[in-house]
Parts: C-alpha cells; structure tokens; sequence
C-alpha cells in the first residue's frame, strides 16, 4: 500500500504524456508478472481466459484509460486532491451495483454515499483554483472522477468475471491496456524517444516494475493469508500515505475543510467495507 501511495510523486517527474505513462506502466508491469509466474508456480487456464475474454478486454481497456484520467489528474492539481477524488471508485460502485448486480442498497451504503459527496464538496474549495500556482484544482479533481469512474467499471466487470484467479485477471487486464493503448498513443503522441532524459527512463521502470509488477505480487501473496475485510482496511493506507509524502516531501498543504472532506471520502468507503463483507480484493481501490 505504501508503495501504491506514492505513485504520485513519480508519476509527476517523468516527462511523458499521460497515455504513454500509462501504455510503459502496463507493457513493463505485465512483463515482469509473466515472467514472476513462472518463479511462484502460477498457470494460465486458456480455455478459461477464452470465456471471459469479453469481459477482460473490456476492463483491461478501462483499466488503461483510468490510468491516463490518473495520471492527468495528477498534473493539474496536488496529489492529495488526485488521491481523494480517485478513491471516489467505491461510491461509484454502491450507486451503480444495484442496477447492475441487483445488489440491495442499504441505509447505510446511502449515508455512505452522502457523506462521501458532502467531503468531495469540501474537498472541492473555490479558493483552490486557476490562482493557486500552476494547478487547475477543478479540472484536476475532474480527471480524477473520471479515473475513479473508470476503475468502478473495472470493478463491476471483474465480478462477471468466472474462474480466473486474480493474477491471472491482473496480468490479462494489464496485457491488454497495453495493446489497447498502443495504437491509442500511436495516434496521439510523436513516440519519439530518443531524447527522453535518464531521470524519465529510470521513474518509468520503477513505475512498472516496482509500482506495479512487484506491487501486485506482494499484495497478492498478502492477500492469501489475510482476511477480506483485513485487505480492505488495509487498503486505506495507499491514499493516506499519499497524502502524507505529498505533505512532506512535495509541501503540499490542505485545509481543515479539505482534510474534513477527504476524512469524509475515505470514511464513507470505510462504512461500506465494514458493513458488507468482501472475501475478495477485487473491490478495492488501487491505482
């Protein structure tokens, strides 16, 4: 988790375009996890990756662009704010799992859901915007909706999603933002590399590598000797985390107000963790 949570502070010094951060994030991090499977023993099941291939493809595409809506984010305003509005993903879920997997929605997921709109209202202060030095906060909070509603998607199609562990969902979905993204990065962006400097070069391998391929297999090894609610509590310490490197290392400050606001989003995941059970990480939030 705190390796997740300081992704921002890299992310911020490659001097890439956001959609080939994200295609160099994926192509390196699925790399290293097929290679890492063969030294933990884990086999593919072809027949049962054919069956879902839908559903992989299409999460796999929206994993990718959650990163580039992420990534974006993270240019336009603090990491703290990037932080809090990205990890908006488990309220998108509560609103859209009734429609989609005839979940009940409760009491409490709705209070969640009001707590969780009156803290991104705080976090959203009028006074935090073009005049703050560089930062566009409400285009940057923007973009980080949009990640936090793609990664939803990602969520609630990872449920239509059978027989498949998931590191074997893991490295499909990152396999195929990579293919998905090449041809969009092709049409978009120069791809001239020649010119990247060394600090670039070396914050992208550690973004693939340690942010994500070693990451992953960390916290999927955690994941079969802890329980789920466990994994979910623990899962708070990425966005918390953030906000403290953010605050030590970048200087960013952030007001009562927007602490009470970002106290309010991550407590309203929180009443949702706790009240309802999940035996799997497919519904947490990680970038």
């Amino acid at each position: 988790m705190l390796i997740f949570g300081s992704i921002g502070l890299f992310v911020r010094n490659i001097d890439l375009s956001s959609s080939e951060i994200a295609l160099f994030r994926g192509a390196i991090g699925s790399i290293f996890l097929i290679s890492a499977s063969f030294f933990v023993k884990q086999r593919f099941n072809l027949k049962t990756t054919k069956r879902n291939l839908l559903m992989l493809v299409l999460s796999g595409s929206a994993l990718g662009f959650n990163w580039i809506f992420l990534f974006e984010s993270y240019q336009y305003t603090t990491i703290s704010n990037a932080t809090l509005s990205y990890y908006f993903a488990p309220v998108f879920v509560m609103v859209l799992a009734p429609l989609l997997l005839k979940e009940s929605l409760s009491w409490k997921k709705g209070l969640s859901i009001i707590i969780a709109v009156t803290g991104l209202f705080l976090v959203v202060q009028p006074d935090t915007g073009l005049g703050s030095g560089s930062y566009n906060h409400p285009v940057g909070i923007g973009y980080g909706l949009l990640a936090a509603a793609f990664y939803a998607s990602v969520i609630l199609m990872n449920k239509f999603i059978k027989n498949l562990s998931d590191f074997e969902t893991t490295v499909m979905q990152l396999s195929i933002a990579s293919i998905v993204l090449f041809p969009y990065v092709g049409l978009t962006e120069s791809m001239y590399y020649a010119e990247l400097d060394m600090q670039s070069l070396i914050l992208i391998v550690i973004l693939g590598i340690i942010h994500t391929g070693v990451a992953y297999l960390l916290y999927f090894s955690a994941m079969k000797k802890l329980k789920g609610q466990t994994i979910g509590v623990f899962s708070y310490i990425d966005p918390i985390s953030a906000v403290i490197m953010a605050a030590i290392i970048l200087h960013e400050s952030m007001s009562i107000i927007q602490i009470i606001g970002g106290i309010c989003i991550l407590g309203s995941t929180l009443i949702s963790e706790v009240t309802v059970k999940k035996a799997k990480g497919k519904g947490r939030v990680s970038v």
